[in-house]
């Protein structure tokens, strides 16, 4: 155990010590805000409109509605680093890397824009008449690169056990025993039970799952947000003024958290904002390219996914940033940090049930983290072509068991 665990350290310091990787993901959305003329800013009305439905029409070829992909896409994103993660940014790089996290999504929109666009340009149908699409089609089809296909894929199918399943599961367990004393391995089996229901009704069910569940989850949590917010109201412009002062200094000089310097807040902010909207990653366009395209262009589900990074990170982050910035509860080099800050922010502003509240936020948000993570993962296994019955019944036992033994694991393997 301990010879794997010096593995990951290893492989995530070497991952982490990219320094450049936070430029060029910015630098990325950068140059599509630019060619594109801001389109995140200049079709932000339409894309409302278009994941309302004002477009829609009657026999246009889709599995999923917008509204249907946009939820898939949203219950993928939003989850655990929309709590813990931006608790755990703000202590290590200070108020900044909340605005860092901002332009993050900003500039993601355009990313996510681009990228949901060409996945839906370039679907296909499977042999039952399925629509099916995603980056690794593109690859195949535009590039005439299979091999990144193959390699795409693979990836996406191999994190769906890491970052889109085990954390989330430990972290719903850990909430709920420390929360109402319910022990792990009775969590985990429970997610594994729950989440055999869903998945094995197949990717249609699990639209119908995350449009019921993401807009009431999200809706909730935003809610008891906006009320510590207007109860705190005479201090909400000081708190952000912090934000927006210490961007491109630091906070180390006013506040002396862990390495507040600008490059800590920029690299924090950026890899939070990053780990919470996913642009650029490829993952939402596997559920976007099954939606029904109206208008009839492939661009009308990028618009509706760019509204995916708005409400991800500039919405619900913001909202969970200002529940800590407007508490007193962010103390440099405090133990209390990640969902624990949460927490203990929210309790101050509401009393003690607002801790059984984030447990209960997590719970949600993290469970349809896994949900929309899985039909990712299955959509990628049946473009590889294991497919198979019995190859997908040894795939989804697989996944439930990472769902267990996320629960149980130890905290150092699992992150």
């Amino acid at each position: 155990m301990e010879s794997l665990t010096g593995f990951l350290d290893l492989l995530d310091s070497f991952l982490g010590s990219a320094q450049y990787f936070p430029f060029v993901l910015l630098g990325t959305g950068l140059l599509f805000t630019v060619y594109l003329k801001f389109p995140q800013v200049q079709f932000f009305r339409h894309a409302l409109r278009v994941v309302r439905g004002k477009y829609d029409k009657k026999g246009d070829e889709g599995d999923a509605t917008h509204f249907q992909a946009l939820t898939t896409a949203i219950s993928g994103t939003v989850g655990t680093g929309n709590i813990g993660g931006v608790a755990l940014a703000i202590f290590l790089g200070g108020p900044a890397a909340l605005f860092w996290m901002w332009m993050t999504a900003f500039f993601g929109m355009a990313t996510k824009f681009v990228e949901v666009t060409l996945s839906h340009k370039y679907r296909t149908k499977d042999e039952n008449g399925f629509i099916v699409g995603g980056p690794m089609y593109v690859m195949e089809r535009r590039l005439n690169m299979k091999w990144l296909a193959v390699a795409f894929a693979s990836a996406t199918v191999i994190s769906s056990f890491g970052s889109g399943n085990m954390p989330q599961s430990n972290n719903i367990a850990s909430g709920v025993q420390a929360t109402f004393g319910v022990p792990e391995w009775v969590t985990g089996l429970v997610l594994a039970i729950i989440l055999a229901m869903v998945i094995l009704g197949g990717i249609s069910r699990i639209v119908k799952v995350a449009e019921k569940i993401v807009p009431l989850m999200a809706l909730t949590y935003l809610v008891g947000a906006a009320g510590v917010i207007i109860t705190n109201y005479d201090n909400v412009i000081p708190s952000f003024v912090a934000v927006f002062s210490d961007a491109f200094t630091g906070s180390a000089a006013t506040g002396g958290f862990l390495g507040a310097t600008f490059a800590y807040a920029f690299n924090r902010g950026v890899n939070r904002g990053l780990f919470s909207n996913e642009a650029g990653m490829g993952s939402a366009a596997n559920a976007a390219a099954t939606a029904t395209p109206y208008p009839p262009h492939p661009a009308s589900q990028g618009y509706v996914q760019m509204l995916g990074v708005f409400i991800d990170t500039i919405v619900i982050c913001t909202a969970t940033a200002s529940l800590i910035l407007l508490s007193n509860q962010l103390v440099p080099e405090s133990a209390v940090l990640g969902i624990e800050l949460t927490q203990a922010a929210l309790q101050e502003h509401v009393g003690d049930w607002g801790t059984y509240f984030i447990a209960i936020a997590i719970l949600f948000f993290a469970f349809t983290s896994i949900v929309a993570n899985y039909s990712y993962a299955e959509t990628n296994l049946m473009f590889l072509e294991h497919n198979s019955t019995k190859g997908m019944f040894i795939f989804r036992l697989l996944v439930l068991g990472m769902v267990m033994f996320g629960a149980i694991g130890e905290l150092g393997i699992i992150w």
